[in-house]
């Protein structure tokens, strides 16, 4: 195929993907020179939108094209190559022999990955997850969202798919990894949209990755793997100095001699186990904040301009970032277009935010966290699980403010600049349930979090029209960012305890979904490179 890039089309040329192919055409003939009649196929490798000119807002395409006599087009194009489509590789299988199955705690992205892989590669994996499946654990999310009575499997952090199943399904990474790409046609094999293959900000959206990552779990299942929901690591035995078995539940043991521990960002008891194990760890930095709110027509407006409006467009998003003189630095995250505030919380007496929105992007509201950062010197004491502590902190109290019954402590931002307490709603009403009650932000967060904030505010509206907005919602608290601990491992992914791998968001080593589930891919590498299937 031949790689032909930059083309650029009108928002009306691309309403759907029938309209889009034949303008892509069309551009291509002309500008080219190529035959109709020689043009067999034309694959979008990326699409982006150019919003630079509010007065002319594009589509740009990098494409892929099947031609006939295709040697004779390049030499008449010497400027056009042929496109280098790189794929995933398999790595070869190792020597060392295990006689138990693989066993893989967590269901989240890297969990996820990791024992698709193994169980694709012909290895015996038992998959332990603490949460629900993501059926049962989404009645018991409604069930928490529409009473305000919270129990342990309600958790939005913890279940199939982890913690990503209720965020935006965003898939986006700064990794410049083949594995991406694997990521997305599992992905796509499983149910997701064929557009995450080339679309500049891939998303899924929670009410159609819930569907997908079950898709997967029964393909693991058929593949000879094993899911065990409902199901805790509570500690782990070791013999000769290398890991023997684990105990789950308090009161069963499954023996294995190699341990994936995906566990996500929230897993404070089993990382405090580890450490208890003597498992080398070490502090490191995260951010909190909270959830911001504006109306999604806002938006839209501020960075499509005359054509917010358009179908082919749908909702905007935005990413800012802005580094204070203090040195901190506040920056937007995990921005969810059309979407909700959503109760974050893994156990009683927290209050924790977090946002996601389904796949159509549709909600009245935008919401992206707005995060300052912190180190391991903003934490009470340098002890390695001092992070956890420092969360906690602000979570309970935040729970506090807020009613002490999962209400959200909410502010406007208009109020927020002359710190003083909201006592109405203006544009933008808050999407978080169960409900929210006003506060000062500055009797929730610390000085040097507020105050950057408010230098924040000032700076994104210069950057986007409306961001500063006096109606604006401030929505508290954000604080499982990533995760406050890093699990040390070596260069082949092994902890100091022999045996275990920890590995994605939870272990330190990465944020999102795409970067986790990268993560999980290349810890089970690790695992084949070093043993042989057991085929018994």
């Amino acid at each position: 195929m031949i790689s032909i890039n930059e083309i650029k089309l009108q928002l009306d040329e691309a309403i759907n993907k029938e309209t889009e192919i034949n303008h892509l055409k069309k551009k291509i003939i002309k500008k080219w020179n190529i035959k109709d009649a020689d043009i067999l196929e034309i694959k979008i490798n990326r699409k982006a939108i150019d919003a630079r000119k509010k007065s002319e807002v594009l589509f740009v395409y990098n494409t892929h094209v099947l031609v006939k006599n295709e040697k004779a087009i390049l030499i008449k194009n010497p400027k056009l190559t042929l496109a280098k489509e790189k794929t995933y590789e398999e790595v070869s299988e190792g020597e060392m022999i295990t006689t138990h199955p693989i066993v893989v705690v967590g269901f989240g992205p890297s969990g996820l990955f990791a024992s698709y892989l193994l169980a694709k590669r012909g290895y015996k994996v038992h998959v332990i997850e603490q949460g629900e499946d993501a059926i049962n654990r989404t009645k018991e999310v409604d069930a928490f969202l529409s009473t305000g009575k919270f129990n342990y499997k309600a958790s939005i952090l913890y279940g199939e798919g982890g913690a990503g199943t209720f965020s935006d399904g965003k898939l986006t990474t700064l990794l410049n990894d083949i594995r991406s790409k694997l990521i997305l046609d599992v992905f796509i094999e499983n149910g997701a949209p064929e557009e995450i293959r080339y679309v500049n900000k891939p998303h899924i959206g929670t009410d159609v990755l819930k569907h997908v990552v079950v898709h997967m779990r029964k393909q693991i299942i058929d593949m000879g793997g094993k899911i065990s929901f409902n199901t805790k690591l509570t500690d782990i035995i070791i013999k000769d100095q290398k890991l023997s078995k684990i105990e789950i539940n308090h009161n069963e043991f499954i023996d294995t001699d190699i341990l994936l521990l995906g566990i996500g960002h929230s897993a404070k008891d089993t990382v405090k186990m580890l450490y208890d194990k003597h498992m080398s760890m070490t502090p490191k930095p995260f951010s909190i904040g909270v959830r911001i709110e504006h109306l999604q027509s806002e938006i839209n407006k501020a960075q499509y301009g005359i054509f917010a409006q358009h179908q082919a467009l749908g909702a905007a998003d935005y990413k800012l970032s802005y580094h204070s003189p203090s040195g901190r630095t506040a920056y937007t995250f995990c921005m969810c277009p059309g979407g909700y505030v959503m109760p974050s919380n893994g156990e009683e007496g927290h209050v924790v935010t977090n946002g996601m929105s389904k796949s159509m992007r549709n909600g009245k509201n935008a919401n992206s966290a707005l995060l300052v950062n912190v180190t391991p010197n903003d934490f009470p004491s340098a002890h390695p699980l001092s992070g956890f502590d420092f969360q906690e902190s602000f979570e309970k109290k935040a729970f506090e403010l807020g009613g002490s019954n999962y209400f959200a402590p909410i502010q406007r931002v208009g109020e927020f600049h002359q710190d003083k307490i909201s006592n109405h709603f203006g544009e933008v009403n808050p999407s978080y349930e169960p409900g929210t009650t006003f506060v000062k932000m500055t009797s929730l967060l610390p000085n040097y979090v507020t105050d950057t904030l408010k230098e924040a505010l000032i700076h994104f509206d210069k950057q986007l029209q409306g961001f500063n907005h006096p109606d604006a919602l401030l929505t508290g608290v954000e604080t499982r960012s990533s995760s406050p601990v890093r699990l040390e491992r070596n260069e082949f992914h092994e902890s100091s305890l022999k045996g275990i791998y920890p590995m994605g968001e939870g272990a330190g080593y990465a944020g999102g979904i795409m970067s986790s589930a990268i993560d999980g891919i290349k810890t089970a590498e690790q695992i084949i490179m070093k043993y042989k299937r057991n085929k018994s």
